[in-house]
């Protein structure tokens, strides 16, 4: 699995070397983009728990994505800010849960 994002491909090969299955590689990936992309290309290190609480919200209220689509779009950022950014989100972010 490749993209044109050298920052991607850097996840990827480090999440392949530490044994994630290729399904968690694709939906991890797809979150990050996605969370980027929302946040107009911006780089996740410029970026933080106000950021990931607004993307979140967005996916409750805007798309009203499920409660488990929403769980792992959370995992994915939580894993980049803690394996990758090495900067950790915090426990008590505030944003809507899902209820769906």
């Amino acid at each position: 699995m490749k993209t044109k994002s050298p920052f991607l491909n850097s996840i990827i090969n480090y999440m392949y070397s530490h044994h994630y299955a290729k399904k968690s590689i694709e939906t991890y990936v797809f979150w990050i983009t996605a969370y980027i992309h929302f946040h107009n290309k911006r780089h996740p290190t410029s970026m933080g728990n106000n950021e990931v609480e607004i993307f979140l919200n967005h996916l409750t209220v805007t798309k009203k994505v499920a409660a488990r689509t929403q769980a792992s779009a959370l995992n994915a950022l939580a894993f980049l800010y803690k394996h990758i950014i090495k900067n950790e989100l915090s426990l008590d972010l505030n944003f809507v849960k899902s209820n769906r």
